[in-house]
């Protein structure tokens, strides 16, 4: 495969080379796990899953032998803001939550479940 900046090869060696220049950087190989991406690669091409990811949020947050729930809310409820006991530990949510979102980004398939 080649470009306007000769092979593949030299174009990767060149950009390491810069970022090099500017940053403390370490080459660690081929990519195998990447901020919650699972690489595996074929002759076929490049799969990319969260797996591993995703077994993590449910570990964490103590879900994993948890059973589905076909609705998870009955349909037409209304939310107030006195609806309920506040969270003994409201960061945990936030966590969640932010998990859930970049998953989401990353994996769009997934936003009804999220």
């Amino acid at each position: 495969m080649t470009s306007s900046f000769g092979t593949s090869i030299e174009h990767i060696t060149a950009v390491k080379a810069y970022l090099d220049r500017l940053f403390t950087i370490k080459d660690l190989g081929v990519a195998k796990y990447f901020l919650g991406l699972e690489v595996a690669r074929s002759s076929q091409g490049i799969i990319v899953t969260q797996t591993r990811y995703i077994k993590h949020i449910v570990m964490d947050t103590g879900l994993l032998h948890a059973r589905a729930a076909t609705t998870p809310l009955p349909p037409g409820i209304k939310f107030t803001e006195d609806a309920g006991a506040q969270l003994p530990h409201p960061e945990l949510y936030r966590r969640l939550v932010g998990r859930l979102l970049y998953l989401n980004f990353t994996r769009p398939d997934t936003s009804h479940a999220c």
